[in-house]
């Protein structure tokens, strides 16, 4: 099949609001503790035959890992003067939050009558804060704070043939600063006229 071939099967004259899902789970990541994330999507149709358009959001609120804070430490220790050697650096409990805007272009492959597997790509926007009380106000806190593009994947199973629909993916983001997994387990709701295939 040809490119042109290819880009010809993608439409937009589908895409329309057809099913809300909300979902919860547990998140690790490289330089936060393991914490649980939630977010809420909506399924907005079909682009192309089996591929369709989610958008996203979700948050979540974590820990900053101790190998993290030991690098905001030393980063402070390099520019601070000490002749004598012998100043501590407590950095104290910080945390670090995020929100999510997110498109994902996901892959339905039908397993039976009600489940069906998919695969999806996609791209986010990331707010994140940081706080703590010995950062607050500080260089380190703006370190955190921060707007950021990320790349996300999912591999997941929708399980259900009525509007009601159970959802299970697995969801990595890359992005600046922080790269995620995620475990999600969720609930769909399709209103009527709403495909969950096509």
């Amino acid at each position: 099949m040809t490119a042109q071939g290819i880009l010809n099967q993608f439409s937009s004259e589908n895409l329309r609001p057809s099913a809300v899902q909300v979902d919860v789970g547990p998140l690790g990541g490289n330089n936060i503790l393991g914490t649980l994330t939630g977010g809420v999507r909506v399924d907005y149709g079909f682009v192309a035959p089996k591929v369709r358009v989610l958008l996203g959001l979700s948050y979540f609120h974590a820990d900053l890992s101790s190998g993290a804070r030991r690098r905001f430490a030393d980063r402070l220790r390099s520019v601070v003067r000490d002749p004598t050697g012998d100043d501590t650096i407590d950095l104290g409990p910080i945390t670090w939050s995020d929100v999510t805007a997110d498109l994902d272009l996901q892959y339905m492959l039908p397993q039976g009558h009600a489940v069906t597997a998919y695969l999806g790509v996609g791209l986010g926007a990331h707010v994140r804060h940081g706080s703590g009380p010995a950062i607050d106000g500080t260089f380190v806190q703006d370190a955190l704070n921060s707007v950021t593009a990320g790349l996300n994947g999912t591999l997941g199973v929708e399980v259900g043939a009525g509007r009601w629909r159970l959802t299970f993916d697995s969801r990595g983001v890359l992005s600046s600063g922080l790269s995620t997994v995620s475990l999600r387990t969720g609930a769909m709701y399709r209103w009527a006229g709403g495909r969950a295939r096509r």
